[in-house]
């Protein structure tokens, strides 16, 4: 016997998307449709390949919702899958457990929740496919992954976890497991969830995490979806991603050393944008920029940040209608053979008066309050990148080519 299946997770429906509301309104309404459309490919997807089952493996929702239209949207969705007679297993993940409003959604009868108290173990005779899963509490407890079963001989045995694993950069540590821990029950097929990066994590057996459905962040680019699984005779032969994303996000890591003009910087900036739109295949695009190399245009670059950025977004609207840039980066240098001052301004040290600046009490508490204030409103990740690297260092050597590309 030959069938398949779909695994996806982490749809968090209605997820905010508040640092590009704070920069477009138009464009953060847009993406947050994206992911309203994404689940309705998923469903359309799961109907038209004639899955024999979805798996849902988590963050279905993202907390509590605005409004009931939240949950009525889902059931809508799910519904389709009903009326075509494929069932729906869902576990309930950590986002999940902290909405309320969640815990009564009408689902129809070929919708099935896994508990939350311990792991529970649902059957297709007709397919002699078994699942084991359980959903994420209110509160979590140490002992989450130990309630799994053993496996069931004669069936193919389906485990259904939202789990952290060994722990991935960016995400908490959720019911941490390790590969072994999941081998040693002897399952055939691991559907994880909460990891928002696809990724195969073992073959034999097969543990996996689809990824989320639709990125949410610039810190989750490329392209998003779920997870075809193809069983052949009591075993799982194939897993195949597919792309069910409604909107893209892109991290465009640009070289730009050694070019002298903004002309031929444009130029190559414009030649990476088009070739993102041409893959992202006509979805709406929220780009990041990151500028790099030795230029001797780098101190204008910091000082032109603000207004080159508005040019770059008004080319990516040359593009496309829903292509935004969502942010533009400087981290070119200097030439060791470009003078930072000019012959007209050759008596200003500039230097001297960052030293001064820096060494005045009032000046460096006021930095250290910012910086700190930036620290404590990044994510857990970026935060620790933000402490790994030299900010003070960074944010001098900005001022400085700051300043620097302002003089005439």
């Amino acid at each position: 016997m030959r069938f398949s299946f779909i695994h996806a997770a982490d749809l968090h429906i209605d997820s905010p998307l508040a640092g590009l509301g704070l920069k477009d309104k138009a464009v953060a309404e847009r993406f947050a449709r994206a992911g309203r459309r994404a689940v309705e490919a998923l469903v359309k997807e799961t109907i038209a390949s004639e899955a024999a089952f979805l798996i849902i493996a988590g963050d279905v929702f993202d907390g509590d919702w605005k409004d009931v239209g939240t949950g009525l949207f889902f059931v809508r969705a799910i519904g389709a899958l009903h009326r075509a007679g494929i069932p729906v297993y869902i576990v309930k993940g950590n986002h999940d457990a902290e909405s309320v409003m969640s815990r009564d959604l009408p689902y129809p009868d070929t919708v099935h929740v896994f508990p939350s108290n311990k792991a529970a173990t649902l059957e297709l005779e007709a397919l002699r496919v078994i699942l084991h899963g359980r959903s994420f509490p209110h509160r979590l407890t140490g002992d989450f992954v130990q309630t799994y079963p053993a496996r069931r001989d004669g069936w193919l045995n389906i485990g259904v976890l939202h789990t952290s694993l060994d722990g991935r950069p960016g995400h908490e540590g959720y019911a941490p497991c390790s590969v072994d821990d999941l081998k040693r029950f002897g399952y055939d097929y691991w559907a994880l969830g909460h990891i928002h990066a696809a990724e195969i994590v073992s073959r034999d057996p097969w543990i996996v995490f689809p990824g989320n459905l639709q990125g949410r962040s610039v810190r989750e680019t490329g392209a998003k979806g779920a997870m075809r699984v193809t069983v052949e005779d009591g075993r799982v032969v194939e897993v195949t991603p597919l792309v069910l994303d409604a909107a893209r996000w892109a991290h465009l890591d640009i070289d730009v050393g050694g070019l002298d003009s903004e002309t031929d910087i444009v130029a190559r900036i414009d030649a990476a944008l088009m070739e993102e739109h041409g893959s992202a295949e006509n979805r709406p695009v929220a780009a990041r920029i990151t500028l790099r190399g030795a230029t001797p245009l780098h101190n204008r670059l910091i000082a032109r940040r603000e207004e080159f950025q508005d040019e770059l977004r008004a080319s990516g609207f040359r593009i496309a209608e829903d292509f935004w840039i969502e942010q533009l980066r400087i981290r070119t240098t200097a030439p060791p053979s470009v003078t930072t001052i000019s012959p007209d301004t050759e008596t200003l040290d500039i230097d001297a008066m960052l030293r001064e600046a820096s060494a005045d009490p009032d000046f460096a508490a006021t930095r250290e309050r910012l910086i700190k204030e930036i620290e404590d409103k990044l994510p857990k990740d970026l935060r620790d990148e933000f402490r790994r690297t030299d900010a003070l260092a960074s944010l001098g050597e900005d001022a400085r080519a700051l300043l620097a590309g302002a003089l005439p």
